[in-house]
């Protein structure tokens, strides 16, 4: 690692050097320079009156796929004046600093200086980092700023992709490229996140995961009444009972009041912290086990799918008494129990140990689903959107991968939606009075018998109704978390 810095650090030099010794001429005082800053300045300049504000750049921020709040950053570094404002010539001196610093970045890549970046070079830029990257990963990397089809970035490739990104050096680059977000909107997630040695010694794990946790504490809070709906759908809707969403919502206030609705929310937000601690541990052994004794190997996209399954099945495994817990709190009625003590309590005393694990099966089994589909679809999205739409765009951008991450969260839901369904049921079996105890197979048989196909998806309307909610509340925390805790984009 010493060794690839010590390298990475002269090229870096050298290439500083080399402009220096060729007389690199300023690129601000080029007429077609000036010329295409005032292009851009023009663009963002949405009111002409000869400024641009801060909203103003988060809009132009946000349609070339980039996050918003680098506009603060950016504003920051440019405002002079200290007048919130940007003038052309404040403009002009960020971009000329900035396409500076990424021009000794690109010499710095460009290690055979053929005036173009390629696959290895990326590959082995990274390794001097410390970042061990796979072909097809490199590969993904560069087509996101592959706008001519070359499979190479050129200078001008490279800046566009950039110029509007405040990121400083090489380690800033990496991280952009290799992270994506890490949201909880509730259900699992499919495959946690890799890092490098480096980030782990200098707790990037710890913050992400914090970061992580409180936007799924603040977004399952904020969505817990429609979550309490769709658990009491599941259990308690049927065809024959005439129960829907505000049948179901009405019942539930006038029998408890309005904090009714965030009964079973407690518990819900108590067991983020274990589960993704639990499965963050649990894929990096895994990971392992695949890799062999090739550390420096990548895991491939079907690699991912089974250590984020298996590490899924192993953090539920041992969390899974709270979900049953949660399930139960959510449909008590007022004064059933104490609290979660009480609840575990009156639990272990009359069912015993096993009620604990009660739709343990099914909800194994609702994984390997949900995970295949989630991470099939979210790779598919993605990928397309970068072949159809990367000439135009810098590269996806949060908002892209974020609506990838809901659409294929969404489409594995749908599919592991039975299993789940069947699981909650299981989970509630002593809490519904005179209700059969069911197997899984005859739960299953129970509820095509009396409700058909239909009700296999019983309590999905307010399932679908809170993702959008969820994953935008998500987005908003995790962004002032990352902020709050320093870690950067």
């Amino acid at each position: 690692m010493g060794e690839g810095r010590a390298r990475f650090c002269f090229g870096w030099t050298r290439a500083r050097c080399q402009d220096q010794d060729k007389g690199v001429s300023d690129p601000g005082r080029e007429p077609e320079t000036r010329e295409r800053w005032a292009e851009l300045f023009d663009q963002l300049d949405l009111n002409k009156d000869g400024k641009v504000d801060i909203n103003e750049l988060r809009i132009g921020l946000a349609a070339r796929g980039l996050l918003r709040s680098d506009a603060e950053e950016i504003v920051r570094e440019s405002d002079t004046n200290h007048d919130g404002l940007l003038d052309f010539e404040e403009f002009s001196q960020y971009l000329w600093a900035h396409e500076k610093e990424l021009r000794l970045m690109f010499h710095t890549l460009d290690r055979n200086h053929d005036g173009r970046i390629d696959v290895g070079e990326i590959q082995q830029s990274l390794h001097n980092l410390g970042l061990e990257v796979s072909t097809e990963h490199a590969i993904k990397i560069l087509q996101s700023m592959d706008r001519d089809g070359t499979m190479t970035i050129n200078w001008n490739e490279w800046r566009d992709h950039f110029l509007f990104n405040p990121l400083h050096n090489m380690e800033g680059i990496a991280r952009y490229w290799k992270h994506s977000l890490m949201f909880d909107i509730g259900e699992h997630m499919t495959v946690p996140p890799e890092f490098s040695q480096q980030e782990r010694q200098s707790g990037v794990v710890w913050r992400q995961l914090v970061a992580g946790a409180m936007a799924g504490a603040v977004s399952r809070t904020g969505t817990a009444p429609l979550d309490r709906l769709k658990v009491f759908l599941q259990v308690h809707g049927s065809s024959s009972r005439g129960i829907n969403l505000w049948t179901g919502l009405r019942g539930m206030v006038q029998e408890g009041g309005v904090r009714a609705l965030w009964r079973g929310n407690g518990i819900n937000v108590l067991k983020i912290a274990p589960e993704s601690a639990i499965k963050f541990m649990a894929y990096e052994q895994i990971k392992w086990l695949i890799r062999g004794r090739n550390e420096a190997g990548t895991l491939r996209v079907q690699e991912r799918f089974i250590a984020g399954s298996l590490a899924g099945a192993t953090a539920q495994t041992i969390i899974y008494p709270m979900e049953v817990l949660k399930t139960r709190l959510t449909l008590r009625k007022t004064g059933q129990y104490s609290g979660i003590v009480d609840c575990a309590r009156q639990i272990l005393r009359r069912e015993g140990v096993r009620a604990f694990y009660r739709g343990y099966v099914p909800n194994t089994l609702g994984i390997i689903p949900y995970a295949g589909i989630d991470l099939a679809v979210y790779e598919t999205l993605k990928n397309a959107w970068l072949q159809q739409y990367s000439k135009g765009s810098a590269d996806p951008g949060v908002l892209v991968l974020l609506g990838c991450g809901t659409v294929s969260s969404t489409c594995g839901q749908l599919a592991s939606y039975p299993l789940a369904l069947i699981r909650t049921r299981m989970q509630a079996q002593a809490s519904t009075e005179g209700g059969p105890k069911l197997s899984m197979v005859g739960q299953f048989k129970h509820i095509i018998s009396h409700d058909g196909v239909p009700g296999l998806y019983r309590g999905i309307a307010p399932n679908f109704l809170k993702v959008i909610p969820a994953v935008s509340i998500s987005y908003v925390v995790y962004e002032h978390m990352k902020k709050a805790l320093g870690v950067k984009s």
